[in-house]
This record gives structure tokens, sequence and C-alpha cells, in this order.
């Protein structure tokens, strides 16, 4: 049951700025001050716009005392998303980090932690891959070789056990939170909720709260959903700090990433631009092409730059 906001007088009108905690189709849940009063505002956008992200900051319109309508988004300093062939799924704005969380058991998709990755440096967002479940020994060793790669490019690996280990997996994140917007991402089963709970422990409060308010039942997470952390998580500059849930999901489209956005988006690359025989090269085919020079010497793991050609091609396929 969600509390029915007092202060806030529906024959005003009243105009104020929010920030998007929850979405869910086009019914958005907003933070939001009106007078000395914090307030969780039911939102929806003017017509069939669904362009706003979790983490946006906004301006509404109040038209009841716990309901408004959305009427501007402010200027985004990062917007994660995703893409296919026909549309696109927009995951955060405003982030300053982004989480990848995998795990020794259920195993996990290498090709999901690369789009991941250039997601994040198309978009000018730091990254870190969070190896969850290191209690499960029997297959610690070779998920922590599997993972060499992404250290070896300069992607932080931070090994905790949320279950068997939560004191310590609190300090270990507790200290990369503060001060920053932090986006969690991975397939279902890594351990993500559990994760969420232990660093915000009225997180399962919260969800019922937002469920309710958003009407998408309370069992699983449908929808991504911000958790304003403690006071004592601000940086030393008083910049607060939040984390966001995102749904579990198995596919992350990037059709959206034009050829130049991707080759800049895979960092081993950057070494290699601009030193091809051909200035529009595509290192794909060409010869004298330096980055695939790169690859054959094993500079460039094969594996990335078949993501690299992957995504090329995805991104020739888009529709919209």
């Amino acid at each position: 049951m969600v509390e029915h906001n007092k202060g806030a007088k529906p024959g005003h009108q009243e105009h104020c700025n929010g920030l998007v905690i929850a979405a869910h189709g086009r019914h958005y849940l907003v933070q939001a001050r009106v007078g000395d009063a914090s307030l969780k505002l039911q939102c929806v956008t003017r017509g069939k716009k669904s362009d706003v992200a979790v983490g946006d900051r906004v301006k509404l319109k109040l038209t009841s005392p716990n309901q408004g309508v959305i009427e501007a988004i402010d200027q985004r300093e990062s917007l994660l998303y995703r893409s296919d062939q026909y549309k696109s799924k927009l995951l955060a704005a405003n982030v300053t980090q982004l989480f990848i969380v995998v795990a020794t058991e259920p195993g996990f998709a290498d090709d999901l932690i690369s789009r991941a990755l250039v997601a994040a440096e198309a978009a000018g967002v730091k990254a870190r891959i969070v190896l969850n479940k290191t209690d499960i020994v029997d297959a610690l060793e070779k998920t922590r070789q599997r993972l060499t790669l992404y250290a070896s490019l300069g992607y932080p690996v931070h090994e905790v056990s949320a279950r068997a280990f939560p004191e310590q997996t609190c300090a270990t994140l507790q200290p990369l939170l503060a001060g920053q917007s932090t986006i969690l991402i991975g397939q279902s089963g890594m351990g993500k909720s559990s994760l969420i709970n232990l660093i915000v422990p009225d997180a399962d409060i919260a969800v019922r709260e937002i469920s309710a308010a958003l009407d998408t039942g309370k069992h699983t997470t449908t929808f991504t959903r911000l958790y304003e952390m403690d006071a004592a998580d601000q940086s030393l500059d008083g910049n607060p700090a939040n984390i966001i849930d995102s749904p579990g999901f198995q596919e992350f489209g990037l059709y959206q990433l034009s050829e130049g956005m991707l080759e800049r988006a895979f960092v081993e690359f950057t070494p290699y631009l601009g030193k091809c025989k051909f200035y529009n090269c595509h290192h794909l085919i060409e010869p004298s092409c330096a980055v695939l020079e790169a690859v054959k010497e094993n500079k460039i793991a094969p594996m990335r730059h078949q993501l690299y050609v992957q995504l090329l091609h995805e991104s020739s396929q888009k529709l919209y």
C-alpha cells in the first residue's frame, strides 16, 4: 500500500523538479520536493512520449496530491541504452559508472560483458566487473581466468560474495559507490538482488512501494529502479550517491552505435586507429590494416575483434 502524499494541493497545479526513480512502460515514479515535503509521485509524460529514463532529472506539474505530468527532461550527463533492429530501450540516465555483475555459477556470457563494456565506453561511463559468489571455490579459478582479458584492458575486477561474506562485500563495494550514480547490470542469477539488498538495507521495502505505485507485481524485477543511498555514502564534495538495479537480460543490442563510435569504444583499438593504410579502413578485410595486424599478433583478442565485426553488421541493419 503506497501512502498518499500530503501537502500538495491538486487545485494549484504546482510545478516542481524531481528525480525519476522507477520506470515501467510509460509510467514513472518520481522523487520530488514540493515545498518542504519530499514526495513520491506517480507520473506520465505528455502524449505518447516514452523517452524518460530512470536517473533523469525532470520538471513536472502536479495534477493531484501524488500524481504529475513530466513536462521536460533536464540535460543529461550520460545515457545508457540498448537497442535491437527495431527499437531502443533506455537503461538509465546520468550514471557515472556501470557494474557488470557476473558469478562463478551459473555461467555468464562473455558476449554480454563485452557489449556492456562497449556501451559504457560509448556513453563515457566508467565500467567495473563485480565477480560474485567467490565462495563457490570449485569454479573460482576458471572464472578468474575468463576475466583476465577484461582486467588486461583496464577494467577493474572486484571479487565478492554477498551471501557468504556480506561484511567483506560491503567493505569492498561501498568506497566504490560513494558519490557515484551506479547502475548494476547482468544476466539473471548472478546475485544482483543480493548485492542491492546488502548495500541498501531498505531495498525490499522500496521495491514493494514502487511495485504498488507502478502496479507491476512484487516478486520479480520487471523494471529499472533507483535507490538513493545514505548521506554517509556521499563523496567528500557532497555529491549524493545512488544505485540503480536493472532487470536481468540475456541480450545487449547496440544497433544504435555508428562505425566511428564502435571503433573508439574498443579501448584496445586505440593505439592502432589512424595507422591503417586506408583512411576509411573498416578493420574487416582491408590490406595493411593496423587493427587486423594487431589481432594476428594477439595484441587484440580475436574474440573482441569478432564482436566488433558483429556489432558493425548489426548497426547496418537498423530499421528505425
